[in-house]
């Protein structure tokens, strides 16, 4: 790095201190970037070209330092910047400097339902990015949450691509506005960590098109993002790092990307394939992706001296490297040869007043039937926290996306400090193993002693808080294996069962990035799904329970029952998590809240759904036409008020359902939402527009997305199971 640096500057110097000597036009930041690319490839050799498509260390690619071009320097994200890692190896470097903002995990993002806070995280974690010199930062994720048991879900937007569209783009704005390339990850249906190497997807263009496109579309053709990252997995037959379909044909072709499709580390397998299908940078060969390596293998890389070589026997044109070469140079003008990015900034307090709101703003409130919430703290003398979730931190672990906050505020600190440590006293209850990404360690504590105290504690206190769920371990919320599991692990739902038995004022705190099953529901009577709040998690929590926070979170994927309920567990092991070699989903394009709308199944908590300190009245949803075509568009208004005695945000959800239509659809969709604040005795009217692209399907056999004239229904609800008022209109034909 700080060779490619100190010629980059020599350059520089060399071309000021000679005021006749003209800028070559790579170097001349007033030449548009297409020229400035044009102008770099002329003067590359083809071993340059060749070297800046492979790495050079665990996290940054080669430069040509020759030229004084830089290289680029990666970062694992999406929550925060990962500590430094060793040249090449994956310990930790040990630096005392790294130490950053950790945000929320992007469930409880997507849970806030609110695109502003999504662009103020893309802005914050970009800035530390940029003070971190890091050139491309490994996310966001927006992989669709098809199965509850996927490791990687805390890491997305949840089920509704629709959702995970409007939260992706502004994230990736934010980001960019630094300098920095967002890389868009998993590109391509990484949606299980099981067999995540091999398994081979195969779906229809239906469930593709609907479903598993539209956020990595929105993010190259309206968020504009930077660089893409090809997944693990087969799709059809060839892995997704060198496949033809969804890189060539749709991201490269009917898309347009013109930035960088980089691998995950250790995802291409053929130098051939790879470089005729579109890969432009290959990361981490020689690896399984994050706990195997080969030493040095830089030069051995599927797009190195391999790729070389068949470049210089002719086998494949020099013009493909040349198309690779100015894909990553693009990359490199617009991040590290920029010389209008600011500054940034890292771990300040600002960034971590932005992750204390956005962790407030996500955590969804699911019951509060006895009015245990808010708490009042005149109430009660004393107070019992139990739960490992409680102290443990939940930012180490769960693979790439591990972290090494600044500082992490566990739930009992904020609790201690919001109401006293003259009330509060702490239990474990239950315990796990220690944190490893590859292994299950077990707990070192007697599960049936530690549980005792537990009970015993909340029996004599006056107010119960439970912290549980999952955490960053193995087989839980954790890159490379799946849940084996619908269950609370560590016989939490034993525990909750007892501690429900003794004490009446129980308030179950939950921290996941998944679905669970809840045995214990119909006795609990408070629940709070509180996510991965980050370094503010224990702050944001306790300011919700306290009140200092109306709850306004809305979930953003559906809890099932049971596992059975879900589409993708509906078909046997060939839909999930397949025979080891190949999967197919058979559910199609009916995931999440679309498969249990139309299958007629009743969640345990619905898609959208979420509960406030106060409450809100809509009114009858007008339209302004009860009729349009497809060149013309319709605006759907509806009033919304507090009708309580809080202030509060509201999320007013709009769903389209087609009454009839020749091709099977969902009961119906999301395609509108917007997040709103009201006072108490407050109204405020809510517009959504719909066009024709609200009412297209895709039709595989004419590979095109159709609008089919007909009567169209309009829902306008609290939830995708709380519709508050409905409309009709018609499609006309265009004459």
């Amino acid at each position: 790095m700080k060779k490619s640096i100190l010629s980059f500057i020599l350059l520089l110097y060399v071309f000021s201190i000679n005021a006749q000597t003209k800028l070559p036009a790579y170097l001349d930041l007033n030449q548009p970037i297409e020229v400035r690319i044009k102008d770099a490839l002329s003067r590359m050799t083809l071993e340059e070209k060749v070297g800046l498509c492979t790495a050079e260390s665990k996290f940054s690619t080669h430069g040509v330092p020759r030229l004084g071009i830089p290289e680029l320097w990666m970062s694992d994200g999406p929550h925060g910047i990962r500590m430094e890692i060793m040249w090449d190896s994956w310990n930790h470097a040990g630096w005392t400097n790294d130490s950053c903002t950790a945000f929320p995990a992007l469930t409880c993002l997507a849970a806030s339902w609110n695109p502003e806070m999504a662009h103020l995280y893309g802005k914050s974690i970009g800035e530390e990015a940029r003070y971190r010199h890091k050139d491309v930062l490994l996310g966001p994720g927006v992989n669709i949450y098809r199965t509850p048991l996927n490791g990687r879900n805390f890491e997305y937007f949840g089920e509704d691509p629709y959702l995970t569209s409007k939260m992706v783009v502004p994230y990736i704005q934010g980001v960019q506005a630094n300098g920095v390339s967002a890389c868009i990850k998993h590109y391509m249906l990484n949606n299980q960590e099981k067999w995540r190497g091999n398994i081979d997807v195969e779906l229809s263009d239906r469930a593709l098109h609907e479903i598993y496109l539209p956020a990595f579309k929105a993010a190259v053709t309206k968020g504009k993002v930077w660089s893409v990252m090809g997944s693990y997995n087969k799709i059809r037959g060839q892995y997704a790092c060198e496949n033809e379909l969804t890189l060539m044909k749709i991201l490269k072709g009917e898309w347009g990307f013109d930035g960088c499709v980089i691998s995950d580390w250790g995802a291409a397998h053929d130098t051939k394939n790879a470089a005729l299908n579109g890969l432009d940078i290959e990361m981490g060969s020689w690896t399984n992706g994050f706990s195997s390596n080969r030493a040095n293998a830089y030069k051995n890389y599927y797009l190195a001296d391999p790729y070389l070589k068949m470049l210089q026997s002719g086998e494949i044109p020099v013009s493909n490297v040349d198309e690779k070469a100015a894909r990553i140079l693009r990359l490199i003008f617009r991040t590290a040869m920029n010389q209008n990015k600011p500054f940034g900034s890292f771990a300040g307090p600002d960034h971590f007043d932005v992750c204390r709101r956005i962790s407030e703003q996500g955590i969804v409130l699911l019951k509060n039937s006895a009015g245990l919430l808010p708490i009042d703290k005149s109430r009660y003398k004393t107070i019992a926290i139990i739960g490992e979730n409680a102290t443990r931190s939940l930012t180490e672990g769960g693979g790439s996306s591990e972290l090494k906050p600044k500082y992490e505020i566990s739930s009992l600190q904020g609790l201690t400090e919001k109401f006293g440590a003259d009330k509060i006293k702490y239990a474990m209850g239950y315990a796990s193993g220690k944190v490893e990404y590859d292994k299950v360690n077990p707990s070192p504590y007697d599960a049936a002693i530690i549980r005792k105290e537990a009970v015993d504690l909340a029996a004599k206190s006056d107010l119960v808080i439970f912290v549980g769920g999952l955490n960053k371990n193995s087989q839980q919320d954790c890159e490379g294996a799946d849940r084996i599991t619908y269950s609370l692990p560590f016989e939490q739902n034993e525990l909750i069962s007892e501690l429900l038995k003794v004490n009446k004022n129980v308030i179950l705190v939950m921290l996941s990035g998944n679905a669970y099953e809840m045995p214990w529901i119909s006795k609990a009577t408070t629940l709070v799904q509180a996510w991965y709040g980050g370094s503010e998690s224990g702050h944001a929590i306790a300011n919700v329970l306290s009140g200092n926070v109306n709850p306004s979170g809305k979930l953003p994927f559906t809890f099932g029952v049971k596992l059975g309920d879900y589409g993708s567990h509906s078909f046997g092991i060939i839909a999930y998590p397949g025979d080891s070699i190949k999967e197919i989903y058979k559910e199609d394009i009916l995931v999440g809240y679309r498969w249990f709308d139309t299958k007629k199944i009743k969640p345990l908590f619905p898609f959208g759904y979420g509960l406030s300190y106060t409450t809100f009245s809509y009114g009858k949803p007008s339209l302004s036409s009860s009729s349009m075509t497809a060149t013309d568009s319709i605006t759907v208004s509806v009033k919304v008020k507090n009708t309580g005695k809080v202030d509060g945000f509201e999320i007013v959800q709009m769903y389209i359902t087609d009454e009839k239509s020749s091709l099977p659809r969902p009961e119906k969709e999301l395609k509108g939402f917007q997040k709103i604040w009201l006072s108490p005795g407050e109204e405020k009217r809510v517009n959504f527009t719909i066009k024709k692209d609200a009412l297209s399907f895709f039709d595989d056999k004419k590979h095109e997305w159709v609008a089919e004239p007909g009567t169209f229904k309009v829902l306008i609800g609290a939830s995708s199971a709380d519709i508050r008022g409905t409309e009709k209109f018609t499609l006309n034909e265009l004459h």
